[in-house]
């Protein structure tokens, strides 16, 4: 059954201090988690379920990395190991369908930067994280105006299928989130999609993004 809504990301983040570390649970993934990204969840582990409890409960995020070793369900004895840069989730739905299953919808806040990751006996990963600067609004300049008329068309024909990849409002005047987005849409390597998530400069995301586009012919060049 549907569980009561939960807080906004800002809210949930009020009282986190730029430099501060906290520790945070985290849900190691074979995937890239960027800020505004939307993510489905299937969730069954009991270390997981617990995971999301307390998350409800509390109103609070947990930290998603990438894995670079090891799966994303629990065996004995596998060597794990993840990116030291990760992203906030906040929980925007629940659904229990099934007994012992949950069905889990994300969304990406700020990206954090980890150190001491351990694992409780539980199985539960959790490390000290620390926030990265959010990305600053900017416009995208016009040598990448193809770029971004490129995912507008995109979207606009994911739509047409009944698709909805992405979370609205759609900011396609803000270089960050179109780099952000084209990043989740595009067949990138994970360790390149995960270096991209964590470079810092939003236009410099956007340019390489573009040039991806370029060289396989989805953008034209100018």
């Amino acid at each position: 059954m549907p569980t009561p809504p939960v807080p906004s990301g800002s809210d949930i983040l009020v009282g986190t201090l730029a430099g501060e570390w906290t520790e945070r649970p985290l849900f190691p993934l074979g995937t890239v988690l960027f800020p505004d990204g939307l993510l489905p969840l299937k969730v069954f582990e009991t270390r997981y379920l617990d995971l999301i409890a307390d998350c409800l409960r509390e109103g609070t995020p947990f930290g998603v990395v990438t894995l670079t070793r090891g799966g994303e369900v629990r065996l004995d004895g596998e060597a794990v190991a993840f990116a030291d840069v990760g992203c906030l989730a906040e929980l925007l739905s629940c659904d229990s369908e099934q007994a012992g299953i949950l069905q889990v919808r994300c969304r990406g806040l700020q990206r954090f930067e980890l150190r001491s990751p351990r694992q409780r006996t539980d199985g539960l990963w959790v490390a000290d994280t620390r926030p990265l600067p959010a990305d600053e609004p900017a416009a995208p300049g016009e040598e990448h105006l193809g770029c971004v008329a490129a995912l507008g068309r995109a979207i606009g024909a994911l739509g047409a299928q009944g698709q909805a990849p992405f979370l609205e409002p759609h900011r396609l005047d803000d270089a960050g989130w179109v780099a952000n987005r084209w990043c989740e849409l595009l067949p990138i390597p994970l360790p390149t999609r995960h270096k991209l998530m964590a470079l810092p400069d939003a236009k410099a995301r956007l340019a390489l993004v573009d040039g991806f586009l370029r060289r396989h012919g989805i953008v034209k060049p100018s």
